[in-house]
């Protein structure tokens, strides 16, 4: 690879605690659906990952931490020692190109249905507030969005222990760290906004009752797991599943006031508008949020090779995540680092096939010149 001229900054090297990260590019968690029925990672998840080991630091797609929290067809789970050991052959390959990869701890909440639960119950989240939306995809084909279950307040200490019992098994699977998915409109988020939070008790009301389930989640991850290998992803500005409150910005600047107590591996921030923007007031930015939190802030969504290098360069963003430009090319560095152009976008509807097509079939800049 030639040296980094063109983005000096943006592949420049970088310590991520004790984890020196070979560039600041990291791969984005993306749902792509090819763990089969059983959520078992699988040698086609160990290939694409280890295609994009250039990156500095890669996060898996989000990862299920319980049969409860599942929302999403296909997607890999880590609740059992079968997918710890599952996961182990991703890792090792990862491993093998000298990239550290965390895996990203995630729990649907209401973004799912009851054909996906046990016996057919609903699935759960803080409030009784459907989500509106025009369908969800089930094992049964495109269904209505339900009402869920409110969740009783005994309930939460289980689903904060299924967390911790994640924790412990991504160490087993040979994980450098992980990530906490507290954004999307999944359920982390759900308590921290008052759009989807409506409770009376310890949860809900106060900005410190909503933030308390994420906070009982860190803490039991920090049982398992030093703070320097734990990271939380947020969606300020997020319209996705739902989302957004009149009440973001004191919210969410709230949130990361409270993260930056435990010297986190990262504060991971989808301040970019390309996934919607709620248009509740001004977007948030990076910079709000480096005023409040001292640790290494992620920039993601929409962003470019020249964007992310003017984020890095004016000391807004430690590290920027890329999503789409890593599903069609897996070469995202070196042409970052030699102004190669990028591969046309895949179709939406390959992002999730199930299948290699629209996975792993995606030429290299090297490879397209030779044809």
């Amino acid at each position: 690879m030639n040296s980094p001229t063109i983005s000096p900054s943006l592949l420049s090297p970088f310590n991520l605690g004790d984890l020196v990260l070979k560039n600041r590019v990291v791969m984005a968690p993306m749902t792509r659906s090819r763990a089969g029925e059983k959520g078992l990672a699988n040698s086609l998840m160990a290939e694409y990952y280890t295609q994009r080991c250039e990156a500095g630091l890669i996060i898996t797609e989000a990862t299920l931490i319980s049969q409860q929290g599942k929302g999403w067809l296909h997607v890999p789970n880590i609740y059992s020692e079968q997918h710890a050991e599952a996961w182990k052959q991703v890792t090792d390959a990862v491993h093998q190109q000298e990239t550290p990869i965390f895996i990203q701890l995630w729990h649907c909440g209401r973004a799912s249905h009851s054909s996906f639960q046990k016996n057919g119950k609903l699935p759960v989240a803080p409030s009784a507030i459907k989500l509106n939306g025009d369908y969800i995809h089930t094992p049964n084909g495109k269904e209505p969005y339900e009402t869920p279950r409110a969740l009783e307040i005994e309930e939460i200490a289980t689903i904060v222990e299924d967390y911790r019992q994640a924790a412990l098994l991504a160490k087993i699977a040979g994980f450098d760290g992980l990530e906490i998915h507290a954004a999307n409109g999944y359920l982390i988020d759900e308590f921290l906004q008052s759009k989807t939070n409506h409770r009376n008790d310890k949860y809900g009301g106060s900005l410190e009752n909503r933030y308390r389930f994420l906070q009982e989640i860190i803490e039991s991850i920090l049982t398992v797991w030093p703070a320097n290998r734990v990271g939380v992803r947020l969606s300020p500005n997020g319209v996705y599943n739902d989302m957004g409150s009149p009440d973001y910005r004191e919210t969410f600047l709230y949130v990361a006031k409270q993260l930056n107590r435990y010297k986190l591996a990262y504060l991971h921030l989808l301040d970019g508008l390309a996934f919607g923007f709620h248009q509740l007031g001004e977007p948030m930015n990076l910079r709000e949020f480096r005023d409040v939190f001292d640790s290494p802030l992620m920039g993601n969504c929409g962003y470019t090779q020249k964007t992310a290098e003017e984020a890095i360069q004016k000391g807004n963003a430690d590290l920027i995540a890329f999503g789409r430009p890593f599903i069609s090319n897996p070469d995202l560095v070196e042409r970052f680092a030699n102004g190669w152009p990028l591969n046309a976008d895949s179709d939406v509807k390959d992002w999730y096939s199930f299948t290699k097509e629209g996975y792993l079939d995606f030429p290299t800049y090297q490879e397209t010149l030779s044809k």
